[in-house]
C-alpha cells in the first residue's frame, strides 16, 4: 500500500502497487469506522490481498475486501524506517502510471520492505539499491560509465574525484568540466560500487558493503538525480533528510 487518504468522514483512499494491475487508487467505504471489513488492515507499506469491485459508474473503483498478506510492522515502529519507506513509496507513486503492470517494480518495493523490516542490510545502503534498480527499470540510468561529453571511460580518467553533471544526466572528467554546471563530486570507489549495483541482481546486489563515504556520496548523488529527473523533491524525501541530520 502506498498512500492512504481520509476522504469525508468515514471513508478512505488507499493506493496499492498491485502485482497484475500496476497502481491502482481505491475507495474503502466505512473504512475509518468498519473495524469487521478493514480494522488495522490499510496500513502503508503493508503487502495485502485485495479484491476491488469496478462498476460502470465514474469514480474510484470501491476495495471490497482486504486482508493481510505481510504486514511489515517493524517498518511503522520506527522512524528511520518509515521515513525510508515513505520515501520509496512516494516515489513509486508518482513515478507511476495507473493501470501500466509493473512486476519489476514491484519485485523491487517488495524486497526492498521485507529487508528494511527484517533490518538485514542497512537503510543507507538499502535506499542506494532500491533508487537505482528503480531508475534502471524506469529508463532514467544515471550514466555512471563514461564521460557524457567527450566519452572517455571512468577507467581511463585519471583524478580519483570526478563530476557527475545533473543536468547531462552523467559523468564529466576533469578535461570537459564547466564552472557553470550544477555538479555532484564522487570518488571512483562509490562509482564503481553503483556500478557493480546496476549490474547484478537485486539480491547480490543487496549484499554489497558500502564504505561510509560511498553511503554519503552515492545518497547524495541518487537523492539529487532522481527529483531533477522527475521536475519535484518527494515530501517524504525533504523529512528524509531532515531526521538523517
Amino acid at each position: 500500500m502506498l498512500r492512504r487518504m481520509d476522504y469525508g468522514d468515514w471513508d478512505v483512499i488507499v493506493t496499492f502497487l498491485s502485482l497484475n494491475m500496476g497502481k491502482v487508487a481505491a475507495i474503502a467505504k466505512s473504512a475509518k469506522k468498519s473495524t469487521r471489513r478493514f480494522g488495522g488492515v490499510l496500513e502503508l507499506f503493508s503487502a495485502l490481498d485485495i479484491v476491488i469491485g469496478i462498476g460502470r459508474k465514474k469514480g474510484l473503483p470501491v476495495l471490497q475486501e482486504a486482508s493481510i498478506v505481510h504486514p511489515f510492522s517493524k517498518i511503522r515502529s520506527d522512524i528511520y524506517k518509515t521515513a525510508y519507506a515513505s520515501y520509496w513509496a512516494e516515489v513509486v507513486n508518482d513515478w507511476m502510471e495507473e493501470g501500466e503492470r509493473a512486476k519489476d517494480v514491484y519485485d523491487l518495493l517488495f524486497h526492498a520492505l521485507n529487508s528494511l523490516n527484517d533490518g538485514d542490510v542497512s537503510q543507507e545502503a538499502l535506499s542506494i539499491l532500491f533508487q537505482m534498480r528503480f531508475l534502471m527499470i524506469t529508463g532514467f540510468t544515471p550514466n555512471l560509465e563514461y564521460c557524457v561529453i567527450c566519452q572517455r571511460e571512468v577507467d581511463d580518467m585519471d583524478s580519483k574525484d570526478l563530476g557527475f553533471d545533473l543536468s547531462k544526466g552523467g559523468l564529466v572528467c576533469g578535461r570537459c568540466e564547466s564552472g557553470n554546471s550544477r555538479q555532484i563530486r564522487l570518488q571512483k570507489g562509490t562509482i564503481k560500487q553503483l556500478q557493480w549495483i546496476k549490474r547484478g541482481g537485486i539480491r547480490q546486489a543487496s549484499r554489497i558493503r558500502f564504505a561510509p563515504q560511498a553511503l554519503t556520496e552515492g545518497s547524495r548523488l541518487l537523492e539529487a538525480f532522481g527529483p531533477y529527473h522527475l521536475g519535484k523533491k518527494p515530501r517524504s524525501l525533504t523529512f528524509l533528510q531532515q531526521i538523517r541530520k
